[in-house]
């Protein structure tokens, strides 16, 4: 049964709610701790989650839940929809106080990430992106634009800048590099060096709501709640780079 558009608005909303809340406690866990680096990182990470884990167990008591901060349980395996959160996902960015960290509110339905919000608490003034307010890409032209890590670029897209003359651009988060790509400051956002569920459900939520084409790096869909949540690889670019993208890719 497809989920109730209607359902999936209240949801998103919810989703958007708790992000920027939580984004919220960050900061100020941040402000007031005596910490930082990877002991800041540990505390805003449990505090956040903490917040997350209650408000939706109580206002979605009868939906799974998975974090990665919270023990995993198989409760969840039976349940078709389950909320999949990353209380703060960048947490070398938060402890190194730099603004490209993110939390992740997102909801899987039968598999599917249908509906979220990522929280950018320290872009802009706070920024929360959302599957259910979605605005027009802006245009670009030219190379495109690639996103990769910090310190662990993916070896594809290195190879997919060279082979289209694309631009590289490091950033922290998965989160905040999906999110890049919804708000037109990039256009190809390519990782392999491993991930979890919880990385990329709600950013692949809100990207595709917007238009963007999401998959694994090898063209299959991307598949929520399974009873193992290592996803080792995501692409979330504009559709009019993905087939050449999955095309270089499969060559490699």
């Amino acid at each position: 049964m497809e989920p109730d558009p209607l359902t999936l608005a209240e949801d998103a909303a919810l989703a958007a709610r708790l992000a920027a809340a939580a984004g919220r406690i960050g900061q100020e866990v941040r402000a007031a701790a005596l910490l930082d680096g990877k002991a800041l990182g540990c505390t805003g990470d449990c505090t956040v989650n903490t917040f997350l884990v209650e408000a939706l167990s109580r206002l979605r008591p009868d939906d799974g839940l998975l974090s990665e901060e919270r023990r995993d349980t198989p409760e969840r395996l039976g349940k078709s929809r389950v909320w999949i959160v990353d209380p703060i996902d960048g947490t070398r960015e938060y402890g190194e106080c730099r603004a490209d960290w993110a939390v992740h509110v997102g909801l899987a339905v039968d598999g599917v990430a249908v509906a979220g919000a990522v929280a950018l608490p320290d872009c802009d003034g706070g920024t929360v992106l959302t599957s259910h307010d979605v605005t027009p890409l802006s245009a670009h032209a030219g190379p495109p634009r690639l996103l990769i890590s910090r310190s662990r670029p993916a070896p594809e897209a290195l190879a997919i800048a060279e082979q289209l003359g694309g631009e590289l651009m490091p950033m922290g988060s998965a989160g905040a590099k999906a999110m890049a790509v919804v708000r037109g400051q990039a256009d190809i956002y390519l990782h392999s060096g491993g991930q979890y569920e919880w990385d990329n459900c709600a950013p692949v939520a809100v990207a595709a709501a917007h238009g963007l084409h999401c998959s694994r790096i090898d063209g299959s869909p991307l598949r929520y709640n399974n009873r193992d949540t290592y996803l080792p690889d995501v692409l979330i670019c504009r559709p009019q780079w993905a087939e050449r993208v999955l095309r270089i890719v499969a060559t490699l």
